[in-house]
């Protein structure tokens, strides 16, 4: 079900809305029209999400004397295949509770009866381990998801159904979208818990300063993933937002697919390291292919990736060399 809603006259929480993915929406809201003071956005140090009490008082006191119109969950517990495997309950539980109290709180909190929303972000770990690609909606509950990231998978398609049940029992709107692997500005850049883009610029540009003659990437390097630009997910996000009063799944993704052996070499291209690429065979490549099919969103949100995947690399690597300086 479409609609159209101007989010310019809204009062919006967003969680996570200082971090990587975050950042890229706000600024979206900027240029939407929303005013500062319409957006709030919690920070860890101030409320637990994993907790109902913080989740409570973040309903309560996000707009003093009012309430929120609409919630843009993307706060998250992540991290890439290592950081999976070491961390398996928390990011289930995390992830979970997360979206279990936001979700059921801001029913209390009146929501459904002002008219509101909530926005949901998935994650392409939740479908399963052999989806046949490109990656359709309709696939998702067509087996299990790869091992490494299942628990994080499974706990965000279990917010989608949370969200549905919401929507037959009591008339929530929302939305529910599926960005694949993302790239960009702000991004994570630590090796231990990075996704694969940040992670090889990391290395790469780590290893061209102190001169290394060689960098190690996990895997065999055959393994193929599609990747997506933080400025395109968060247009997706919004336009979600904008348009959608129901958890339909929206893949949101750039519609192509590179191995990683060969993202490597692009990245070692434009980063400039002239050293060797060894591959560490002993590591898991994780789920073998990643494409999404992105008809339904362009249909549904009249959106489409903008950012060519070469330039987009080069913004990211020219602003970790500047963070880093």
């Amino acid at each position: 079900m479409t609609t159209n809603c101007h989010l310019a006259s809204k009062r919006i929480i967003v969680t996570g809305g200082a971090g990587f993915l975050g950042k890229a929406v706000m600024a979206g809201l900027r240029r939407r029209g929303v005013p500062a003071g319409n957006i709030f956005v919690p920070r860890r140090k101030d409320f637990d999400l994993t907790e109902r009490a913080d989740v409570e008082r973040l309903y309560r006191d996000a707009f003093p004397g009012q309430k929120a119109d609409v919630v843009i969950h993307l706060a998250a517990e992540v991290g890439g295949i290592g950081a999976n495997q070491k961390n398996p309950g928390r990011y289930f539980y995390a992830n979970m509770a997360m979206a279990l109290h936001l979700i059921e709180l801001a029913r209390c909190d009146g929501l459904i009866e002002r008219g509101g929303k909530f926005v949901q972000t998935g994650t392409i770990c939740a479908y399963p381990k052999f989806t046949p690609v490109p990656f359709r909606e309709e696939e998702l509950w067509n087996g299990y998801p790869e091992e490494t990231n299942a628990p994080y998978g499974v706990a965000k398609k279990a917010a989608w159904q949370m969200l549905d049940a919401y929507r037959l029992q009591y008339g929530m709107k929302s939305t529910f979208v599926l960005p694949v692997n993302l790239y960009g500005p702000h991004d994570n850049f630590d090796l231990q818990s990075s996704h694969v883009i940040p992670a090889l610029i990391r290395k790469c540009v780590e290893a061209q300063a102190r001169r290394d003659d060689r960098i190690v990437c996990w895997g065999t390097g055959s393994a193929s993933r599609e990747f997506l630009y933080s400025e395109d997910a968060a247009e997706g996000i919004l336009r979600a937002a904008e348009v959608m009063d129901d958890p339909t799944p929206i893949n949101l993704g750039a519609s192509f697919e590179i191995t990683i052996k060969d993202l490597v070499g692009l990245i070692v291209r434009l980063t400039g390291f002239t050293g060797r690429v060894e591959w560490d065979t002993s590591k898991p490549d994780g789920q073998p292919r990643r494409c999404l099919d992105t008809r339904r969103a362009q249909q549904l949100l009249g959106w489409k990736a903008q950012v060519g995947f070469a330039e987009g690399l080069k913004r990211t690597i020219d602003w970790y060399r500047s963070s880093r300086g």
